[in-house]
């Protein structure tokens, strides 16, 4: 997992993003079993994930019975893809090296069916793209062209 956000734009074939994504997701039944070892399993599957498909995982951090996930993909991948690959990779990992989690879960699912997801901006919020998009058309000497590349 990156250290520090890079600013850099990515670019694909056809495409130019910077898109991050807050991803949070509990435990089934919202039980405390991110304990250190197994967040540990969780971080070391989560770099294995980013080796094997276009996303970056930039930050996690958990809290006991649920985690937060700040990543990055190709706009082509979906975050509902995302929560999938990581959900199902990581609970599959977990109950192969920590199989008494597996019991105290009587249905067989580390985690719960929902999550939430948010986009997170680098270079602006909410407010100011919402004035520059508002203002279009209509020359301001404070708002600066956002650029694409």
């Amino acid at each position: 997992m990156a250290d520090q956000r890079d600013e850099a734009v990515r670019k694909g074939a056809h495409c130019a993003w910077q898109i991050h994504y807050h991803i949070v997701f509990p435990v089934k039944y919202r039980k405390s079993l991110l304990d250190e070892v197994v967040t540990t399993m969780i971080q070391e599957t989560a770099a294995e994930i980013a080796e094997r498909f276009p996303i970056e995982m930039e930050a996690m951090g958990t809290d006991k019975n649920h985690i937060h996930l700040l990543c990055s993909a190709h706009p082509k991948v979906a975050p509902g893809r995302i929560v999938q690959i990581f959900k199902s990779i990581t609970a599959r990992e977990i109950f192969r090296r920590k199989p008494a989690v597996k019991q105290v879960l009587w249905g067989g699912e580390f985690w719960t069916d929902g999550y939430y997801v948010a986009t997170v901006g680098e270079r602006a919020n909410w407010q100011t793209v919402e004035r520059y998009v508002r203002r279009q058309g209509h020359p301001q000497e404070d708002l600066r062209q956002l650029r694409m590349f």
